[in-house]
C-alpha cells in the first residue's frame, strides 16, 4: 500500500516578508516623489528605476498605475509609506483627538492635521483633479478620494455629535458638509497659494472657522 504524502506546508520567511514590505515602501516613496515632481505622466519605468526594482514588480504589487498612484497619495496623506500601514484611527494624531475631552481642543487638533496633508499630498491631488476629465479611471479615483475624505470628516463630526458638542440646531449632515468644505484642498489653495497665507495663519483661521461653525464660541483654549 502506497504511503500517503502529506501536502507540503507553505513556509513564509519573516525575513522575506520584511523584504517584501520594504520593497513596497520603496516603490511608494519613489512614486510619491516622482509623481509630485512630474505629474501622473511619469513612466512606470522611471519609478521602477528610482525604487531599484523592475516594472513587473510594480504591476505585481499594485496592479495598475492608478493603483500605485492611490498608494502614493495615501502615503503622502499619512506622512510616509510606513505610517500609511497603520489604520487611520490608530495614528497618533487621530488617537490624541479622540482621547481629548475638550471638544474645542479636539477641533483644534483636527485643524492642525490639515496643513501638512495639503502640503504633502496637494501636488498629486491637483494633478488628479486636473486629469480626471480625460481619463475614466482617474475620474473614478478622484471620486473615491473625495468619498474617503467625506467619510473621514463625517466620522469626526459624528464624534462631536456623540459627545453633545455640536452647536444647537446644527444637523449632523450640515456639520459634515461644513467640515468637508472648510478642510478642502480648494480652500487651502485659495488662501495659501492664492493669497499667500502661511500654513500657520491658515491653521489658525481653520481652527476658528471650524469651532465657530460646528461648536460655537471663540478660539479654543491653549
Amino acid at each position: 500500500m502506497a504511503e500517503s504524502v502529506k501536502p507540503r506546508r507553505r513556509y513564509e520567511s519573516p525575513r522575506r516578508a520584511a523584504q517584501a514590505a520594504q520593497t513596497k515602501r520603496d516603490i511608494v516613496t519613489a512614486a510619491g516623489m516622482l509623481f509630485r515632481e512630474r505629474g501622473y505622466g511619469v513612466p512606470l519605468a522611471d519609478i521602477a528605476t528610482e525604487a531599484g526594482v523592475v516594472v513587473e514588480t510594480i504591476y505585481r504589487i499594485f496592479g495598475t498605475k492608478a493603483g500605485l498612484f492611490t498608494a502614493a497619495i495615501e502615503a503622502l496623506l499619512a506622512g510616509g509609506a510606513s505610517r500609511a500601514e497603520t489604520p487611520v484611527a490608530e495614528r497618533p494624531a487621530i488617537r490624541a483627538i479622540r482621547e481629548e475631552p475638550d471638544p474645542r481642543k479636539q477641533v483644534a487638533g483636527y485643524a492642525a492635521t490639515q496643513p501638512g496633508i495639503h502640503r504633502r499630498a496637494g501636488p498629486l491631488l491637483r494633478a488628479l483633479r486636473d486629469a480626471r476629465g480625460s481619463d475614466r479611471e482617474l475620474g473614478r479615483l478622484w471620486d473615491e478620494m473625495e468619498t474617503r475624505r467625506l467619510d473621514g470628516q463625517g466620522r469626526f463630526v459624528r464624534m462631536l455629535a456623540d459627545h453633545g458638542a455640536l452647536k444647537p440646531g446644527l444637523a449632523v449632515d450640515a456639520g459634515i458638509d461644513i467640515a468637508w468644505t472648510l478642510c478642502s484642498l480648494a480652500v487651502y489653495d485659495l488662501l495659501v497659494l492664492g493669497r499667500g497665507w502661511s500654513d500657520e495663519r491658515y491653521q489658525s483661521w481653520l481652527t476658528d472657522a471650524l469651532v465657530g461653525e460646528l461648536i460655537g464660541g471663540g478660539t479654543p483654549p491653549g
